[in-house]
């Protein structure tokens, strides 16, 4: 009798943790607009927006839009645009920082009318 207590007890607990460890973290997906011209701009945006509570940073240079996981527990949205402006690459919130942008390669220049790559 006492083993058969012990094992549903056994058996409930694993349950309940499973349950526990089996729910996705507090996790947001978004996409939003970032101006850049080609493969050095996407890894630069992409690092750029890889700050503490992201957890995935992916920019198509085709339409120019970012798609960031993130967890809003850890950072706020906003710091992401912050962080991807202060590289010297404008988000649909947050202007770019000129002497970051002033910085960037030549083929980067996207308010200068670069050529896609």
């Amino acid at each position: 009798m006492k083993s058969r207590i012990l094992l549903l007890i056994v058996v409930g607990i694993s349950i309940l943790s499973s349950r526990v460890w089996g729910q996705e973290k507090n996790i947001e997906t978004v996409e939003f607009k970032v101006k850049g011209v080609c493969g050095m701009c996407e890894e630069r945006i992409e690092n750029a927006a890889l700050i503490k509570g992201v957890k995935l940073a992916d920019w198509d240079k085709e339409t120019n839009m970012l798609k960031v996981v993130y967890k809003p527990k850890k950072t706020d949205l906003i710091e992401v645009h912050k962080s991807v402006a202060k590289a010297g690459h404008e988000t649909d919130k947050v202007k770019a920082n000129m002497e970051a942008y002033e910085k960037l390669p030549a083929c980067c220049k996207y308010m200068d009318g670069a050529e896609k790559h």
